[in-house]
């Protein structure tokens, strides 16, 4: 099956990056590429969550999710394969963690992938997961991670509309929305 990109945000100091058309029964499979992602404000987390309002794009969908973190820090101490209950969510309609305690020092980004499956269909939930490689911020030194979230948007509403962005703060990003099938 081909990858169609259908459209590409760069945000630059921005407090968002929506993206409120194009997702729809064209493609059963939606994927976000995100790359170049820089937060404005130190130790934050990089988030996504959805709508089903086509009107008035209310990001609020009830979600559960799960969590895996794994790490090194740049002096080569490994830190560990986690499972972090703590970035979970539970019937929880607050923004879902892709990354956590981001850098925001000029040579510090983020990257990685958010697949939406099928959010059209009006019988079942709407399925999801992602992984993104990331520089965190720590003291003394900071250290490379790489994450692994999943769940599902516990509506059979169609969604109809992706938001992303910092849990604090602007940030500068490149956010590319594919269709496959």
């Amino acid at each position: 099956m081909a990858m169609t990109l259908i459209t590409t945000n760069t945000s630059s100091n921005a407090a968002s990056s929506s993206f409120t058309s194009s997702i729809d029964s064209t493609y059963k499979l939606y994927i976000f590429k995100f790359y170049d992602v820089n937060p404005a404000t130190d130790e934050v987390q990089f988030q996504f969550n959805g709508s089903d309002d086509t009107s008035s794009h209310s990001y609020d969908i009830t979600k559960t999710t799960t969590w895996i973190e794994t790490a090194n820090d740049e002096q080569g101490n490994s830190i560990a394969t986690n499972y972090r209950t703590s970035n979970d969510l539970a019937q929880s309609t607050s923004f879902s963690d892709l990354t956590r305690n981001l850098s925001y020092d000029a040579d510090s980004s983020s990257a990685g992938t958010l697949w939406l499956f099928n959010p059209s269909n009006t019988t079942y939930v709407k399925h999801f997961m992602s992984d993104a490689t990331s520089l965190a911020q720590s003291n003394p030194v900071d250290y490379v991670q790489y994450n692994h979230s999943g769940g599902y948007f516990n509506t059979t509403a169609a969604i109809t509309a992706i938001q992303f962005k910092m849990s604090s703060g602007n940030m500068d990003a490149v956010i590319k929305m594919y269709g496959v099938g």
